[in-house]
């Protein structure tokens, strides 16, 4: 008979025949920027998450610092929107303004610049729209400028995730012409139409004022579609890739790792914390095994890179 349990006796065995591990320069913490002054505002459906104004940034880049994680994420929220989004790709732009701040004050922080439109569009589409139809082609050069602007202002890495086809190729086109051979892409390659994704656009203030996303974003049934939209971002060129949300997401994680060999981010989405924090808050599970079981399972299927809102906590867990 097989003794399986001999190596399961103590924490000590546990821990020497441990497959999987979570290291702190595995985790990135995405960041809210607003615009204005002395601005703390907490974002009611995601506990102990903030909007911060660029003054304010201070004590939670702090935290980010001394928690020996690699890094930042960050979405920009502009004090006013238009049809085109302008602010987005605006040098003195308030992402622009975050990203040098935390450029010359925090220089060993990565910063990975979301490329989106809808969070400084008025309509809330994260395109280029006439009447209600996204249009793909004529979003491209926008994203494009944006990516641009971010990579002037110090972004380390550019993120895009508008889920236009054909934006991977565009932006790295457009940096490398611009002198910005150097810059990483991240691409958001699978990206889902999502039910998860409801407590970040209170954070990021980027609900669409009509519709939805489901003729850009990702069918959830599709999971060889998935793979392709990976590979597409691949032969444009990007540098790693992303599958949003992960945890309904994992068996597109562990395919995406068998078939590319390349850095796979997820995004651990603010749904995903918004239930396991209201959960803990009721008393109903044990926040730090639920939340470092859910790490593991996405390093296990097959994550380098994951991004979570419980960056800080598994980092200081980690210690």
């Amino acid at each position: 008979m097989k003794r399986f349990r001999r190596l399961r006796a103590d924490e000590r065995l546990r821990r020497l025949v441990r497959e999987t591990s979570i290291n702190k320069s595995d985790l990135i913490y995405p960041l809210f920027v607003i615009e204005g002054e002395n601005i703390k505002n907490p974002v009611k459906s995601m506990p102990e998450i903030y909007q911060y104004s660029v003054d304010r940034l201070d004590e939670i880049l702090e935290r980010i610092k001394k928690s020996g994680i690699s890094g930042l994420l960050i979405f920009g929220i502009p004090e006013k929107k238009d049809v085109l989004g302008s602010s987005a790709y605006d040098d003195n732009g308030i992402t622009q303004k975050a990203v040098r701040y935390i450029k010359e004050k925090y220089p060993e922080l990565l910063i990975i610049a979301d490329v989106c439109l809808c969070e400084y569009t008025s309509h809330g589409h994260c395109g280029v729209i006439s009447g209600n139809k996204i249009l793909n082609d004529e979003t491209l050069p926008l994203l494009s400028k944006m990516a641009l602007s971010l990579a002037k202002a110090g972004a380390d890495i550019i993120a895009p995730s508008d889920m236009m086809d054909g934006r991977v190729k565009a932006i790295r086109t457009f940096l490398d012409e611009n002198g910005f051979k150097e810059i990483p892409i991240m691409s958001y390659s699978a990206k889902f139409a999502s039910g998860y994704y409801s407590p970040f656009r209170d954070a990021a203030e980027s609900a669409p004022c009509f519709g939805d996303r489901k003729s850009y974003q990702m069918d959830f049934a599709n999971g060889h579609e998935a793979l392709l939209e990976i590979a597409d971002d691949i032969e444009e060129g990007a540098d790693i890739v992303m599958i949003k949300p992960a945890l309904a997401y994992l068996d597109l994680v562990k395919s995406a790792r068998e078939n590319f060999n390349l850095p796979i981010a997820v995004y651990n989405v603010s749904g995903e914390y918004s239930m396991i924090k209201s959960a803990s808050i009721n008393g109903w599970i044990d926040e730090r095994n639920i939340v470092m079981e859910n790490m593991i399972a996405m390093k296990r299927a097959g994550a380098d890179i994951i991004i979570t809102y419980h960056a800080l906590d598994v980092a200081y867990w980690l210690e």
